[in-house]
């Protein structure tokens, strides 16, 4: 799919990125992630307008179960401030990922504050898929009206999760959480281009189990540290070999 546009003003660069994220997979990828996770805040006895903070500061799923299944257990509250924190160092490598597609020669730092927040899998896969065919100077307004529609979504279906909870199967509650870690995997796999890209993601779904299994602390860092340099490795190999 060519991307959006041409867009006049950031203005309508703006109202396209929303358009964009309610016209793709994702919203219903949100749609249903954030019906489990209200459904999940509901039985914990969290409010629902804590359920909308939430997804405004924290902004990420998984970050978001790890919160309210923590809080709604009696952990303390700096635990729970290192788990979500330790949960958000995987957004990092995507927010160094995506900078350089929306940096141009006039763009100032400030800008770059909201799409750094904003940054989601949701939202950064399909920037890195509609990004490079526009023109930069309306990029960061795009990713942000894009950040903003995925945000609106998430925010609205966490409503209708948490007063839907009563009503919902506990199994196909928990189930809706999935969606979004299948979404990114699928849309991973069909991006890889690279050898090295397709080496890291056959370590990763080897090791992440593999780790799990034999109880390491802490498996999903190591399973992209171990995972990711064992492919970068083989791919500088190949290089000095070629």
């Amino acid at each position: 799919m060519s991307a959006p546009g041409p867009f006049n003003s950031n203005a309508a660069a703006f109202f396209g990125g929303v358009k964009s994220a309610w016209t793709s997979v994702f919203f219903l990828v949100l749609m249903g992630t954030y019906i489990g996770i209200g459904a999940l805040a509901h039985d914990f006895g969290l409010s629902s307008w804590w359920l909308a903070l939430s997804t405004l500061l924290v902004w990420a799923a998984p970050a978001q179960v790890i919160l309210v299944s923590a809080l709604g257990t009696g952990a303390a509250p700096v635990e729970v401030a290192i788990a979500v924190g330790l949960s958000a160092i995987r957004l990092f490598p995507m927010v160094v990922a995506l900078l350089p597609l929306l940096r141009g020669p006039g763009t100032r730092q400030r800008e770059l504050l909201l799409p750094t927040h904003f940054t989601s899998v949701s939202m950064w896969v399909e920037s890195l898929r509609l990004l490079p065919g526009m023109p930069r100077v309306r990029r960061v307004a795009f990713c942000n009206g894009l950040s903003v529609g995925y945000m609106g979504t998430a925010a609205t279906f966490g409503f209708v999760g948490y007063y839907l909870a009563a009503g919902l199967p506990p199994l196909f509650a928990g189930t809706l959480l999935f969606l979004t870690p299948m979404s990114f995997l699928i849309s991973t796999a069909n991006n890889c281009r690279q050898m090295v890209d397709r080496l890291a993601l056959v370590l990763g779904l080897t090791l992440g189990p593999l780790l799990t299994y034999w109880h390491v602390g802490l498996d999903l860092m190591w399973t992209g540290i171990v995972g990711g340099s064992l492919a970068y490795g083989v791919h500088r190999l190949r290089q000095a070999a070629a």
